[in-house]
């Protein structure tokens, strides 16, 4: 899966992106939050991590009982984040924390389930984010991504193709395919829908079957 994006790309885009980020991604992507916040069915004092919470469009969602830690990789949109948690006095949300989610800092087994939401196409390594949300979750946790995948349609394919060499201004790749992102990743697909506008992004609930340093 060749990286056409790197951590500096990524953090200009989401620079100026995070004023007007809630105007241009919040409602047409708030269907897909919900379903997933909604399936998660967290009880109460599990521990959520959300990789990739942005200005925290999602965090109002969670409910009272959870505890959700979000991580990002922009300051910009975190400050969004923060600002969001303390105007709704979001009790549930533990903390937010600048890291990268390819590298993430949390010892393995911490979280009851990881939530990655329209991120995956953002990272410069999907594989390596993936690996590391499965790392941080506890065996047998849920592990629930939102994204778009590249199209099997040839006409939406190529003009993914098309737009894909412009991934480092934009800030995400939008050709990424999902087979080898799922194979060898020690995820378990539980199921596999498709929400938002057209039905043009997919949900998908996994299963983490990688062991942990606490479980080997």
């Amino acid at each position: 899966m060749a990286a056409r994006l790197d951590t500096a790309a990524v953090k200009a885009a989401y620079r100026r992106y995070a004023r007007v980020y809630d105007l241009l991604f919040g409602a047409i992507f708030q269907p897909g939050r919900r379903r997933v916040i909604r399936s998660l069915a967290c009880r109460p004092g599990e521990r959520v991590l959300e990789v990739g919470v942005g200005t925290g469009l999602s965090l109002p969602l969670y409910p009272r009982h959870s505890r959700v830690v979000g991580i990002d990789l922009s300051r910009d949109m975190l400050e969004r984040a923060r600002e969001r948690v303390r105007r709704h006095r979001l009790e549930q949300v533990e903390a937010l924390l600048e890291m990268d989610a390819e590298r993430m800092a949390f010892a393995a087994g911490t979280f009851d389930k990881v939530v990655a939401m329209y991120v995956v196409s953002v990272v410069p390594h999907p594989e390596r984010l993936v690996a590391e949300m499965c790392r941080v979750c506890k065996p047998g946790g849920d592990i629930f991504i939102v994204n778009h995948f590249s199209s099997s349609h040839p006409l939406l394919r190529a003009s993914e193709g098309m737009f894909s060499r412009f991934a480092g201004k934009m800030g995400f790749r939008p050709d990424l395919p999902l087979e080898p992102l799922l194979e060898g990743s020690g995820l378990q697909l539980v199921e596999a829908g498709r929400t938002n506008l057209f039905g043009y992004w997919r949900m998908l609930r996994c299963r983490n079957g990688c062991r942990s340093e606490l479980a080997a």
